[in-house]
């Protein structure tokens, strides 16, 4: 069954007449513009216009609008407006010329009050910003707003998130932004867009001159739908925050994304938040990461990340040095001591680098043993080089790792086990049961120590 079938029949709310294709016509009685009403327009202010226009209707005002009429921006979320309420509103909105900022989120509008004010945006040029979220607007209402967007020249911002859009409806909208260049951040979030909805919105992005804030988060992008966005990102010169949390990228989406970095220069966020991608899609986005110089942002929690991916994440950032990057969200991944250690290295030439993640306390505990050792010796006047000599008593500038631990509990240095074997790893990166302790290695210990 086609996506469009079943929205027609779940959409049984009464619709002004429409002309013989189906489509809302100009024989929908708007009542919004009539010659006695641009006179009564002249002489009553906006709260008597909009008490007017409820009596008439038959509506409740709504006593938010009321008490904020010196407002540009006017909430009304959650008021239970509804298709006649929107009515009435879009009466008293014709002419505006104070409110930019319009938000009727979550308010039963449908199809029929979503034409009234789309009606009213007509008239109306000053309202820039308008949030319809949640309004149960279906395929219908994605017809009723593409036609108001292909004669738009004023509304920069459009929220259209939760109205039930399959990809027969995102297909209108899609459509008529292709070569816009008003509208520059829209929000499709929360919606039923699967392949071919994507391929709707791949084919607007890669011609789009606007848009610069698009949020496709909670929908059902993978496979050729992923792909498809991600093909436009190496077309698209004016996107710079994309938000794909919950999708369904995958290892496959995630490696049409790396490429697609390679090529892009000017995302500078990418929210790919609980996307099924784990450590081999990491090294897939890790491609484009590696030559892109314009991503800042990089939200990556939660997915199925270990350790090693988040190692191979940030040595790919650390490794190119023309990054951009600056955060990193991989809050849900429990990282090991050579992450944090790679990490305070790289913050060594990009201090402000900011990376969310998790660890366990007793890395945190084998992370401090140095410090710890350090200030032991600080405090007996020695160094660590002081140390190793101690225990070399033929100066052939080695040590064994036995040896080591024999000294350090018999110095009573104030390390547990586990602190003491981090720490003999450190110094015996190869396990060769043997450390080789140099001026060198043990003044960049101390360098670390004083960063």
């Amino acid at each position: 069954m086609e996506d469009g079938a079943v929205l027609d029949q779940t959409e049984d709310e009464e619709l002004p007449p429409q002309d013989q294709d189906g489509d809302p016509g100009d024989e929908w009685d708007t009542d919004l513009e009539t010659d006695d009403a641009t006179s009564r327009r002249q002489s009553l202010s906006r709260a008597e216009l909009y008490l007017q226009a409820c009596q008439e209707i038959g509506v409740h005002p709504v006593s938010s609008f009321l008490r904020n009429l010196n407002e540009t921006s006017l909430n009304l979320n959650h008021y239970g407006v509804g298709p006649l309420g929107a009515k009435a509103l879009a009466r008293a909105l014709g002419e505006d010329r104070v409110i930019t900022h319009l938000e009727l989120e979550d308010n039963t509008l449908g199809a029929t009050g979503t034409h009234y004010l789309m009606e009213m945006l007509i008239l109306n040029n000053s309202i820039e910003s308008l949030n319809l979220s949640n309004n149960q607007l279906q395929r219908k209402g994605a017809k009723i707003v593409s036609t108001m967007l292909a004669d738009n020249y004023k509304i920069k911002s459009i929220k259209l998130s939760g109205n039930e859009f399959g990809d027969s409806a995102i297909k209108y909208i899609a459509e008529v932004l292709k070569g816009d260049y008003v509208v520059t951040e829209l929000d499709l979030s929360n919606n039923k867009f699967y392949d071919a909805g994507g391929e709707y919105l791949g084919h607007m992005l890669g011609s789009n001159l606007g848009i610069e804030d698009l949020n496709l988060s909670w929908n059902h992008l993978s496979m050729r739908g992923a792909a498809a966005v991600c093909a436009a990102l190496k077309l698209n010169s004016t996107l710079k925050h994309l938000h794909l949390s919950w999708n369904g990228f995958g290892h496959f989406g995630t490696e049409k994304l790396g490429q697609a970095l390679k090529q892009n220069s000017t995302l500078v966020l990418l929210d790919l938040s609980c996307n099924h991608i784990d450590d081999e899609a990491v090294t897939l986005l890790c491609q484009g990461l590696a030559a892109n110089n314009t991503l800042r942002v990089l939200k990556l929690s939660p997915n199925p990340i270990t350790n090693v991916g988040a190692l191979t994440l940030l040595t790919t950032v650390k490794n190119n040095k023309n990054s951009a990057v600056e955060e990193i969200d991989i809050s849900s991944v429990f990282v090991c001591e050579a992450f944090v250690e790679l990490l305070e290295e790289a913050r060594q030439r990009r201090p402000a680098l900011d990376v969310r993640y998790s660890v366990m306390s007793s890395v945190t505990r084998n992370i401090s043993a140095l410090q710890v050792f350090q200030k032991f010796l600080k405090m007996k006047n020695e160094s660590i080089m002081d140390f190793f000599q101690a225990l070399d008593k033929e100066g052939t500038m080695k040590v064994s790792t036995s040896a080591f631990r024999t000294a350090v509990k018999e110095a009573n240095v104030p390390l547990d086990q586990r602190q003491l074997e981090w720490l003999v790893k450190k110094f015996d990166k190869s396990c060769s049961a043997t450390i080789m302790y140099s001026l060198l290695s043990c003044r960049r210990y101390r360098d670390v120590h004083q960063l």
